[in-house]
């Protein structure tokens, strides 16, 4: 019995392991869109099995990050203006909606935590990349995680998750213009601890939708 439980336990560590990686790997465009996932080449990559990786890329389907392009294929999710469109439609509607719900049910123990995760963002500017994002990612989260809505969180996360892949790319354009990012972060929190929930929702559209002005002016998708 103990021999299963532990095989068990080291497959699912392995999948979680190759997933991380493999999803990582995805948004920061180490494998760019469309590219084909052969299984053999990412097993000899992540050092692992084949089962692992097979059951790492079947979750990354969910994430919509990967695609199966037949029984057994997959291949990173396509980028393309028409998609990334779609995702900031979504984002702004969806991410409108549960933060006017955060501010409707506003309570100080919810301003702390947004204060908190914003402090923190802040701290991480300039510091590794992988861990600004993973502060701006609690920073934008922590404004949402007040609304009552679970499910509406939920797909607000993946959504930001998507999102990474094209802020990326923008991030390394050329024509990627200058912007003062913090100004526009501490407006969002300002108006938000302010319970001012029609212009913290238009700050935080319009940080969003200035990315993707910058994104398709600058970026071949």
């Amino acid at each position: 019995m103990n021999m299963i439980d532990d095989t068990g336990g080291k497959e699912a560590s392995a999948t979680r392991s190759a997933y991380l990686t493999l999803r990582n790997m995805i948004l920061a465009g180490a494998l760019p869109a469309g590219q084909k996932l052969k299984i053999e080449q990412l097993r000899n990559m992540l050092d692992t099995g084949a089962s692992p990786v097979r059951e790492a890329l079947s979750l990354l389907t969910s994430d919509m990050l990967v695609e199966r392009i037949d029984q057994r294929g997959f291949r990173a999710a396509a980028a393309n203006k028409a998609n990334f469109d779609e995702i900031l439609a979504l984002r702004c509607t969806l991410e409108d909606l549960a933060l006017r719900q955060s501010i409707a049910n506003a309570k100080s123990a919810w301003e702390e935590h947004l204060v908190i995760a914003h402090h923190n963002m802040k701290k991480a500017t300039g510091k590794d990349t992988a861990v600004f994002e993973e502060a701006h990612k609690r920073f934008h989260m922590a404004l949402l995680a007040n609304s009552g809505s679970p499910m509406l969180e939920r797909f607000c996360a993946q959504l930001y998750d998507l999102n990474i892949r094209y802020r990326n790319l923008a991030a390394h354009s050329k024509t990627y213009p200058h912007r003062d990012i913090a100004a526009e972060h501490d407006a969002i929190l300002e108006a938000a601890v302010n319970r001012d929930a029609d212009h913290a929702c238009s700050n935080l559209l319009r940080h969003y939708r200035l990315t993707g002005e910058y994104l398709t002016r600058g970026m071949q998708i």
